[in-house]
C-alpha cells in the first residue's frame, strides 16, 4: 500500500515510532492493527532492538507491501532494559525522513487496538490546542475494561501521542534503568505547560503481562516499588497508592511487595537520576492529589500533607485527579 492509496490528504499527518525486542509471536497483531486504520500514519519505523527470533522478519514482510513501515535494527545486546527501550525510540525518531507531519505516537509491539484509534485520538488533540500528549487506556488480557483511573494525567508508554511540538520541545526522552520513562515524559510535558490525558474510553489490549521479563507477580510488583523511588515518589503519596492497591490482584501481597520494594530502595539510598526541578514539581503533584483525596476534612493526614506540601517547592503543580 502506498501514500496516494491512503484517501486521506486532508487529515492531520502523524508518524509512529515502536521499539521492539523479540516480539515474534504478537508483533503481527500490531502490525494488522495499524495497517487497518481508518487514518494511516505518513510513516512507522519499526526500531528492532537487537532481536533474536523472527521479529524482523515479521517486519520486513511487512515493509514490502506498506512502503510507509520503515525497519530500523540495532545490534544484540544481552538483555532486555528499561533503559534500552529509550534509547531504541530516539534511534527510531532520528531515522524518521517524512517532513510533514503534526503528530508523533510510540506504541509497543504487543498491542491490538480498533480501526478507528489514531483519528478519534487525533480529533481530541484537534479540538483542544493545549493537548500535548495523550493516549488510550492499556489494559492487560483478562483484566476489566471498563475500570476508572484515578490519575488521568499519565499516559502510559506503551502508547502516548504527542502533538510534534510538544515532542520536540521535550529535547529527548530521560532513560532510567527502573523503568518509569513514560511517567517522566507526562511529568516534562506538564511542567512545559502542555495538558496530558489518559483516554479512558479508548482501550488497547495489552497482549501479555507488563513487565513480564521481570519475574513472577510478587517480584514484578517489587520492581515496580523500586521504580517509584526511582522516579521519586514522595513516601506519603507512595503509601496512599499502596493503601488503594490493597484489594487488586494479587489482594494484599501485592500492594505489601509494592511498598517493601519503593522502602528497600528509600534504604539503599538508590540513586536518583531524574532533575531536581522535576523531582520537585512531581512532589507537589503528588501531595496535590492526596490532598484532594482528602477532601474537606481536616484530619491529622491532611495537616501532614500540608505540611509535606510546603517542602516540594516548585511551582504550581497541574491540577486534576
Amino acid at each position: 500500500m502506498t501514500r496516494s492509496e491512503m484517501g486521506t490528504p486532508n487529515q492531520p499527518a502523524y508518524v509512529l515510532i515502536t521499539p521492539v525486542k523479540d516480539e515474534e509471536a504478537l508483533i503481527g497483531e500490531t502490525i494488522a492493527s495499524v495497517i487497518s486504520q481508518s487514518i494511516l500514519p505518513l510513516q512507522w519505523v519499526i526500531v528492532c532492538d537487537g532481536c533474536t527470533d523472527r521479529t524482523e522478519e515479521i517486519v520486513r514482510a511487512a515493509t514490502e507491501c506498506c512502503s510507509w513501515i520503515r525497519l530500523i535494527c540495532l545490534p544484540q545486546r544481552a538483555e532486555r532494559s528499561f533503559a534500552a527501550v529509550v534509547h531504541a525510540a530516539e534511534a527510531g525518531a532520528l531515522a524518521i525522513t517524512v517532513k510533514d507531519y503534526h503528530y508523533i505516537g510510540l506504541l509497543d509491539a504487543d498491542l491490538r487496538f480498533g480501526p478507528d484509534y489514531f483519528e478519534r485520538v487525533i480529533e481530541r488533540f484537534e479540538t483542544n490546542p493545549r493537548l500535548g500528549l495523550g493516549g488510550g487506556m492499556v489494559v492487560d488480557l483478562g483484566q476489566p475494561k471498563d475500570r476508572s483511573p484515578r490519575n488521568r494525567l499519565n499516559v502510559p508508554g506503551a502508547a502516548q501521542f504527542f502533538r510534534r511540538k510538544c515532542f520536540e520541545d521535550l529535547g529527548g526522552l530521560i532513560a532510567i534503568p527502573e523503568g518509569g520513562w513514560d511517567t517522566l515524559t507526562c511529568i516534562q510535558a506538564r511542567m512545559l505547560g502542555y495538558e496530558t490525558r489518559l483516554f479512558t474510553d479508548l482501550v488497547i489490549d495489552h497482549l501479555k503481562p507488563r513487565n513480564i521479563s521481570k519475574g513472577g507477580m510478587l517480584r514484578r510488583m517489587w520492581q515496580m516499588g523500586v521504580r517509584d523511588y526511582a522516579l521519586g515518589y514522595h513516601p506519603v503519596f507512595e503509601v496512599f497508592k499502596c493503601t488503594g492497591r490493597l484489594a487488586k490482584y494479587p489482594p494484599v501481597v501485592g500492594a505489601v511487595a509494592w511498598l517493601a520494594g519503593y522502602l528497600a530502595a528509600n534504604l539503599m539510598r538508590r540513586k536518583r537520576l531524574i532533575p531536581h526541578n522535576m523531582l520537585r514539581f512531581s512532589e507537589a503533584e503528588q501531595l496535590g492529589r492526596v490532598k484532594r483525596a482528602c477532601g474537606l476534612s481536616r484530619s491529622v493526614a491532611c495537616q501532614f500533607v500540608d505540611g509535606a506540601h510546603m517542602h516540594a517547592n516548585s511551582g504550581q503543580p497541574t491540577t486534576g485527579a
